[in-house]
């Protein structure tokens, strides 16, 4: 199991990733779904880092909608590649959070993103970011 989280400010958590040989193509190169894929689990671990987690969102009738994706690859990602996803937590007002995401080897960009994440019902309707979770 992957080391915990690192993260020295409540906006921001640096997610320890190993690449798998499920996630590649032929080549042994990470395909371009794993992306969105590690981008879940550094929001999952940003929040577990703020202190909350999305069962209890959910078990509170929240649930969380990408609205916007947008990836720029810039290297890739090979089979068994141990890598860092750094995340950002923006503050937003209203029913919305937006993150970016800088992904790593070493010292080396592979990949940045950002998303927006919209909060809704189990009924699709948009409600607020409930409080403590905005960084």
């Amino acid at each position: 199991m992957p080391d915990a989280p690192k993260s020295d400010r409540p906006d921001r958590v640096v997610v320890p990733l190993r690449v798998r040989y499920v996630e590649c193509d032929p080549m042994r190169i990470a395909h371009h779904s794993a992306y969105p894929v590690w981008m879940e689990i550094g929001r999952t671990e940003l929040l577990r880092a703020q202190g909350a987690n999305y069962r209890d969102c959910e078990e509170n009738g929240v649930y969380f909608a990408v609205a916007r994706l947008n990836i720029r690859y810039k290297k890739p990602a090979r089979y068994d590649d141990e890598l860092e996803l750094l995340v950002i937590g923006h503050p937003c007002a209203g029913v919305k959070v937006e993150h970016t995401y800088e992904l790593r080897r070493g010292g080396e960009l592979l990949m940045t993103a950002q998303t927006t994440i919209v909060c809704i019902t189990a009924d699709g309707r948009a409600v607020p970011v409930p409080p403590g979770l905005l960084p």
